[in-house]
């Protein structure tokens, strides 16, 4: 079973004071455009089906939600141990919510992202086939003043790419992040057809001190061998 199969809810933040005490375990934020698939990407990864729940409504998600990832403390008994949380922000990019939601979500995800120190990586869930939006943008220059969080950028709805698109979109993308630092990954992805989620799971686990970091190797898009 995966350490992600354990996944499950915490608490949910509306404010910056409503998060929960960190106390040590390394927290993996999903971040990620309104219709770039960022919760599909959750469930997929946890499977469960409505782990993390998508608001047909852009802007209305105004929370941050944690879920617990554990493994068992001892194999001769059934105690549990918190080994690492994921955190699910807020979309962005609405264009059509109200000033005061947009400033709300300035303050409470670009709060959590600036001054939370259990952050070990966030993951930027981008739609592969209109990856780096203003917004994204942003939210990768906002994170250059952090360099010791890890980011890595997944282009999600890849199966919706031929093949000479995927491998230009991901070149694109991969000299990108090397243009920031060692720090920040890349990969396709494709939520619906769940590609790409034993790559994800790799990365996600090193950040959490599960696996040694292993170096980027991202299959060559064509057909099956591409699939995980």
């Amino acid at each position: 079973m995966s350490i992600f199969d354990t996944a499950e809810f915490v608490i949910s933040a509306a404010k910056l004071s409503g998060l929960p005490r960190g106390e040590g375990i390394p927290e993996i934020a999903f971040a990620g455009r309104s219709n770039a698939g960022k919760s599909t990407t959750i469930n997929v990864l946890t499977r469960k089906t409505r782990l993390a729940f998508a608001s047909k409504t852009p802007g209305r998600t105004q929370l941050i939600n944690f879920f617990r990832l554990t493994r068992r403390k001892d194999e001769a008994t059934r105690e549990r141990e918190t080994v690492g949380m994921l955190v699910d922000l807020p979309g962005y990019g609405f264009a059509k919510a109200s000033e005061e939601t947009r400033g709300t979500w300035s303050t409470l995800v670009g709060g959590y992202i600036a001054e939370r120190e259990n952050l070990a990586g966030l993951v930027i869930v981008m739609d592969a086939r209109r990856p780096f939006m203003p917004t994204d943008e942003w939210l990768i220059e906002f994170m250059r003043a952090r360099p010791e969080v890890r980011m890595h950028w997944l282009l999600n709805k890849a199966d919706q790419l031929k093949t000479m698109q995927k491998r230009e979109t991901l070149r694109a993308a991969k000299a990108r992040a090397a243009s920031i630092g060692p720090h920040v990954t890349v990969q396709l992805f494709s939520g619906l057809k769940k590609e790409g989620t034993t790559e994800l799971m790799a990365v996600l686990e090193s950040w959490m001190g599960l696996r040694e970091p292993e170096q980027q190797t991202t299959t060559d898009p064509q057909g099956p061998q591409q699939e995980n």
